[in-house]
């Protein structure tokens, strides 16, 4: 990318070894994230692009020499930050603040949306998918199974997160391909009731059918009418907030209950936001979220998938070749798709 709607396609040297601990990952599937569309709106331009893309499944080339856990040839997700999955944080479950980790895309100059991929701390990092071969494998299967490099485990972690179990409302705001996925979450989790907030009736209906008993379209000071409402005047238990901009966050604070969860896992798209006595501190309400730690997730998330659980490829609704990748954020950004796939 080298400035707001400027995406380019470009044949670059193949990525190398560069630590004993990297890996080569040939691309089966990536895809464009709702958040590439940040800096595809806002980017300055510049001389040099920035290599775009954080999600990927793929079939390990080459190997450094101190990788002992992958090996060529075996089919692999690529979480969207690499970490060593050893160090205090990894053990704890929080992978993305990593000391010796990152994430791909811009932050690192290792972008995925490539037929190539040099991965860092490859034995942390990289999660084989047993006894499948992507070539023979079906397009629903290897649609949930790149799902799972992100969108939908970043769902999941804001339900997660949310503490979201049986009995709980839970209000989702947001219908792009992570609010979604966090409506699936949500209702495996045990929601009692799923509100999701959001207008493009094509993504609704996926949410219906996920899950999601109501069905918001109103934003703002409305939308919060609408959902307190629903739910008696009383607010949900858990909000779920997957888009990253402020009217969004209000929204959060707007219908969140007393002594309730706000979660957020949308990409923050401002600096501050309220966090007195009207928002959070007078209902004694919990704020909590981030970029997800997907690594931590992964293992039971490829059972489930496999064992036909989830079927969070639904979120794919367009394919691409790499060489058409640009109309594939053009129509991400109009609203013509809800998640494009790239094919290889």
């Amino acid at each position: 990318m080298y400035g707001a709607g400027d995406v380019r396609v470009e044949t670059v040297p193949d990525p190398v070894i560069q630590q004993p601990t990297d890996a080569i990952v040939r691309a089966v599937r990536a895809c464009v994230c709702g958040s590439d569309l940040h800096p595809y709106h806002s980017m300055p331009s510049a001389e040099h692009g920035a290599a775009m893309g954080h999600e990927l499944i793929g079939v390990v080339e080459e190997i450094g020499a101190a990788v002992t856990t992958v090996r060529k040839g075996d089919f692999v997700i690529v979480p969207f930050a690499f970490s060593d999955n050893t160090c205090p944080f990894c053990r704890e479950g929080v992978q993305t603040s990593c000391p010796h980790g990152g994430f791909f895309g811009p932050a690192s100059g290792s972008g995925l949306q490539a037929e190539l991929a040099r991965v860092p701390q490859a034995d942390g990092t990289l999660v084989v998918v047993p006894d499948l071969d992507p070539a023979s494998a079906s397009e629903p299967l290897l649609a949930s199974l790149l799902t799972l490099s992100d969108v939908y485990l970043t769902g999941y972690h804001a339900a997660h997160m949310g503490r979201v179990a049986s009995g709980k409302t839970v209000t989702v705001i947001g219908d792009g391909a992570v609010g979604l996925s966090a409506v699936l979450a949500s209702s495996r989790l045990g929601a009692e009731r799923i509100i999701l907030m959001g207008r493009h009736a094509s993504r609704t209906d996926l949410g219906v059918a996920w899950g999601a008993t109501d069905i918001v379209a109103e934003r703002g000071e409305e939308g919060i009418a609408k959902v307190m409402d629903l739910t008696g005047g009383e607010g949900s238990h858990v909000v779920l907030e997957a888009v990253g901009h402020l009217p969004a966050c209000e929204q959060a604070y707007g219908v969140v209950r007393a002594g309730g969860v706000i979660s957020r896992v949308g990409v923050p798209q401002y600096e501050a936001a309220p966090i007195g006595f009207g928002s959070l501190f007078g209902k004694n309400a919990t704020l909590t979220g981030g970029p997800a730690p997907v690594r931590a997730y992964l293992e039971p998330a490829i059972r489930q998938v496999l064992e036909g659980e989830i079927d969070s490829g639904r979120v794919f609704d367009h394919t691409v070749g790499i060489d058409d990748v640009a109309d594939g954020y053009a129509s991400m950004d109009a609203r013509e798709t809800l998640k494009v796939m790239i094919g290889f």
